[in-house]
């Protein structure tokens, strides 16, 4: 009888909606159900078991749902949240642990949102206004005109410029882009380099030498490829006139003919040799963690060089990495005329004073804090005072 009553209280507290159970009490039905209340007893453990288990493993789909709702809230409470969000930033937003973490979060996705409705609305405009330019066009084409003026579509210099890439990819000097330091960076870090990868291949298009681009260690299923189709669209991307590879840049080139471009190096590329293979890590790092490319240039035993910023410039402040679209251009600019001045105008103004050896003031202040004029003006000075005191005398 006791052994019955624990095993009620045990199925009660085990009871499913789904099985029904009858609790007997009854010395005379003890024989005869008892069998029956352990094979329900075991469903019940069964079934709850395979509940947990199936919960257990899709958490990442209730905390999606979870915070899929937790956006449609504020967005209908009037908050400023994105409208459309997709299943990757929903991983990213459950990610943060704090609400004032997940609000900057989804202000920051709001923000981008909207830049890109208004440029899309931009882009919208200005392609009717080519519509209407083309249309005009085609009305003053049918009457004859005498000009020695060639119109020179947006098409033709595609068709040039593809044409220069593609003759790049056989002839051309080669240029490595780093791909290995995914796990470096946070998705923000992540997305900005593929803009300025983006940047840096526009800028190589353009140019009337262009280098041959190869993004090596591009990872077939990492997150840098997954960004680099969702910005160009696959189409394009599959058209791109580079060379994307998962093979390392030791794999593709001598290693004796590699040169690592880093902040870090203490060898001064003094001169741009076009036999070289050039690497630059493709990284943007807020948190700037200084000797990242080179250690992982040491680690492959590569040599490694940094431009002379110290000593073509008058360096006042910030850190001396450049980002990727101001190192394409430095690099082409130096390919083309071999002169730092030149390249290194596109070094930002804001990071330091001007070139060395111009001199910006006609007094200098010296290391012994005392001033220094330069020839002449002591005279001059002395001059003027002597005129003065005789003025008041």
């Amino acid at each position: 009888m006791m052994f019955l009553r624990s095993c009620s209280v045990a199925l009660r507290c085990f009871r499913s909606p789904r099985v029904s159970i009858r609790v007997f009490s009854s010395s005379r039905s003890a024989g005869k159900e008892s069998a029956l209340d352990l094979d329900s007893w075991k469903t019940v453990m069964r079934s709850q078991a395979l509940r947990e288990e199936s919960e257990s493993k899709s958490p990442s789909r209730s905390a999606l749902e979870d915070n899929r709702e937790l956006v449609e809230m504020w967005h209908q409470a009037g908050k400023f949240v994105p409208r459309n969000i997709t299943d990757e930033q929903l991983q990213d937003l459950a990610r943060l642990a704090t609400r004032s973490a997940k609000k900057k979060y989804l202000k920051f996705l709001a923000i981008k949102e909207s830049h890109k409705i208004s440029k899309k609305e931009e882009q919208e405009r200005k392609k009717s206004q080519t519509e209407t330019f083309k249309e005009s066009v085609k009305e003053e084409d049918r009457e004859l005109k005498n000009t020695f003026l060639l119109r020179f579509w947006s098409s033709s210099a595609d068709r040039v410029q593809s044409w220069r890439a593609a003759q790049a990819m056989r002839f051309g000097q080669p240029l490595v882009y780093d791909m290995s330091y995914e796990q470096h960076m946070s998705r923000r870090e992540m997305e900005n380099t593929v803009a300025q990868l983006m940047e840096s291949e526009g800028w190589n298009r353009r140019a009337a030498d262009p280098f041959h681009l190869h993004f090596c260690g591009l990872q077939p299923d990492g997150a840098y490829l997954r960004e680099l189709r969702r910005r160009y669209g696959s189409h394009t991307w599959d058209r791109l006139l580079i060379t994307a590879t998962e093979r390392t840049h030791l794999e593709m080139f001598p290693q004796q003919d590699l040169v690592y471009l880093t902040a870090d190096s203490k060898q001064v590329l003094q001169v741009f040799d076009h036999s070289k293979v050039y690497i630059v890590g493709a990284m943007v790092d807020r948190s700037i963690h200084s000797g990242v490319s080179l250690a992982n240039a040491k680690r492959l035993r590569l040599t490694t060089a940094r431009l002379p910023l110290d000593e073509h410039l008058d360096w006042e402040c910030g850190a001396k990495n450049l980002t990727l679209d101001q190192m394409m251009r430095i690099l082409i600019t130096l390919k083309h005329s071999g002169s730092w001045k030149k390249a290194l105008e596109f070094v930002p103004k804001r990071k330091h004073a001007g070139f060395t050896g111009v001199t910006k003031s006609r007094f200098v202040r010296n290391d012994s804090s005392e001033i220094r004029f330069p020839a002449g003006a002591q005279s001059e000075l002395k001059n003027r005072k002597n005129k003065q005191k005789e003025d008041r005398g």
